[in-house]
C-alpha cells in the first residue's frame, strides 16, 4: 500500500511517497518510492508495551484524521544481531491514515516516558 508523506520524515525530507509492506503481525517494511536504497523496518509499538500519545491538531488536519479514521501507528526499528541489541525509536512514531493513504511522523518532544533508542531486550519475554 502506497502513502503520500504529508510532513517530511526527520532526516529524509526528500521522500514524498512510501510503500508499506507487511512482514508479519508485528513488523512492517516502509520503502521509499523515490529511492530503492531507502527502507525502514517498522514495529507495532503496542505489541511491545503500553504506548499512548496525543496526535497534534496540525497532524490531524494534514492526515485528514477523523474519529472514524483507520490509523496504523508504527515506530522505526533498528535491527541488530543479536536481536536483543535492536533498538526502537518511541519518540518519533509514524501515523498512517489508511483511508486517505497519507503518513506523517510526529516527534514526542516533551516525552520523558519514551526514548529515541530503547533496547528491544527490555520488551522481550523469556
Amino acid at each position: 500500500m502506497k502513502f503520500d508523506v504529508s510532513m517530511p520524515l526527520l532526516g529524509f525530507e526528500d521522500i514524498k511517497q512510501v510503500e508499506l509492506q507487511k512482514i508479519d503481525d508485528i513488523f512492517m517494511k516502509m520503502q521509499s518510492c523515490e529511492d530503492e536504497n531507502i527502507a525502514f523496518t517498522l514495529v507495532n509499538p503496542y505489541a511491545l508495551r503500553e504506548y499512548d500519545f496525543e496526535v497534534p491538531q496540525n497532524i490531524k488536519e494534514l492526515l485528514e484524521i477523523t474519529e472514524n479514521s483507520n490509523l496504523l501507528i508504527y515506530n522505526i526499528f533498528l535491527l541488530q544481531t543479536p536481536m536483543e541489541n535492536s533498538m526502537v525509536n518511541f519518540v518519533g512514531p509514524l501515523i498512517f491514515n489508511t483511508d486517505v493513504k497519507k503518513v506523517a511522523q510526529i516527534i514526542l518532544s516533551d516525552s520523558i516516558e519514551y526514548g529515541v533508542a530503547e533496547s528491544i531486550a527490555s520488551f522481550l519475554k523469556n
